[in-house]
């Protein structure tokens, strides 16, 4: 059984700053890529940002310059942080991670979801 935990989610006026996390546990082989995603009420989920296992890193263009994603493959742990937030990043936030239980086994995991609120 593998899980992922997510914490680091709350309230912040704009401009401030935010840091997420999400830990992977079980019975894990090895992490491939890990990232985040968000779905805000009565949106589609979008891509945040995303780091694989070699560190590269891709982001969205809405949060390009604000938000660094980086990782800690010893805890098997990725970080979301997040500065000059803006009302519209407002959302639920969601780890993932391709994650192989066994040399041939790999699938898809999420995290519960963090609320992000970022008031005006």
């Amino acid at each position: 059984q593998v899980q992922l935990v997510e914490s680091g989610g709350g309230l912040v006026q704009a401009g401030g700053s935010l840091r997420l996390s999400c830990a992977a546990s079980g019975r894990i082989f090895s992490v491939n890529a890990m990232g985040w995603y968000r779905q805000a009420p009565g949106k589609q989920r979008e891509l945040v940002a995303t780091i694989s296992s070699g560190g590269s890193t891709n982001y969205a263009d809405s949060v390009k310059g604000r938000f660094t994603i980086s990782r800690d493959n010893g805890r098997n742990t990725v970080y979301l942080q997040m500065n000059s937030l803006k009302p519209e990043d407002t959302a639920v936030y969601y780890c993932y991670s391709r994650i192989f239980v066994g040399l041939l086994t790999g699938d898809d995991y999420w995290g519960q979801g963090t609320q992000v609120t970022v008031s005006s």
